[in-house]
């Protein structure tokens, strides 16, 4: 079996990975600046490395041995006084430099649905330029465009919670979110891929308007949804460009231009939202 690095481990999808690889008993490492995350996630203290990837020289010599590096490294919202130029962009070209030098064979790195078409907005712009890096790397490489994560769906549980959910236009547009065991998955099986590119999506492709359903159904609410008219979201990030800090700006801005488009990836795994929703709901009455 190829021995793996991760890096992001301590994130959302970074923790499944981390968890199924250990499950699977790859050879692997999990590099984070914080052990005891990675402990609290389960993760043995021997799939444990100490580095800080916005720190090229805590990085130096960590791949001697290591023929895949899978990077989930990035941030929603911006904190540290970290950009994500910094982090989506910089740090991601730290691993991939490092990787070069200690003969890495492979490189997969986790970007977005349709990313390379968002490239305008500030979280892509970042990822996008690494995804370009990688690319004329001279490694092999494989591009991993995850749909939304069933944790980003907690939006519309939130809403339902009070009893009603919002959706902007006629709620039409269509997307098959994907759990993220489900994406760690098809994560592990692209170290063996010899695509450049793969993109994933989860098994239900839902309309806004059916996953605002699910979220009021699983709250045992009345099914009630309101359809905001689509300027009010154009102006919504005129409005946060202008007077939000960039933090605020740059999650609000790729939140609601996804929300005004179709995202339809290949269907993959076995998780259904609404079971997710109603584990949600126990785990937080339980």
């Amino acid at each position: 079996m190829k021995k793996v690095l991760l890096a992001g481990a301590t994130g959302y999808l970074g923790g499944y990975i981390a968890r199924e690889l250990q499950a699977g008993d790859w050879p692997f490492v999990a590099l984070t600046r914080n052990k005891s995350k990675l402990k609290h996630k389960g993760i043995t203290e021997n799939h444990i490395m100490i580095g800080e990837v916005t720190q090229p020289a805590t990085l130096v010599g960590c791949m001697h041995d290591i023929d895949v590096v899978i990077s989930t490294v990035g941030i929603t919202r911006q904190k540290d006084g970290l950009t994500y130029m910094d982090v989506d962009y910089q740090a991601n070209l730290n691993l991939l430099q490092e990787a070069r030098k200690c003969g890495v064979r492979k490189f997969i790195y986790i970007s977005a649905i349709n990313g390379d078409k968002m490239r305008h907005l500030k979280i892509m712009e970042a990822k996008e330029q690494f995804v370009d890096a990688l690319s004329v790397s001279g490694l092999d490489y494989t591009i991993i465009r995850p749909n939304g994560f069933f944790s980003d769906m907690k939006d519309f549980l939130d809403m339902a919670r009070h009893g009603r959910v919002f959706v902007f236009g006629d709620g039409e547009h269509k997307l098959n979110p994907i759990h993220g065991q489900g994406l760690a998955n098809a994560v592990i099986e692209a170290i063996d891929t010899r695509q450049q590119e793969v993109i994933v999506g989860g098994p239900d492709i839902l309309t806004h308007n059916e996953i605002g359903r699910l979220a009021l159904l699983a709250m045992n609410k009345p099914v009630r949804i309101t359809h905001l008219p689509d300027w009010i979201r154009r102006w919504i990030i005129i409005a946060l460009r202008l007077l939000a800090s960039q933090r605020m700006y740059g999650p609000a801005e790729f939140f609601l231009t996804m929300m005004a488009q179709d995202h339809i990836g290949p269907r993959y795994g076995v998780h259904r939202l609404e079971a997710f929703f109603k584990k949600e709901i126990d785990s937080t009455h339980g």
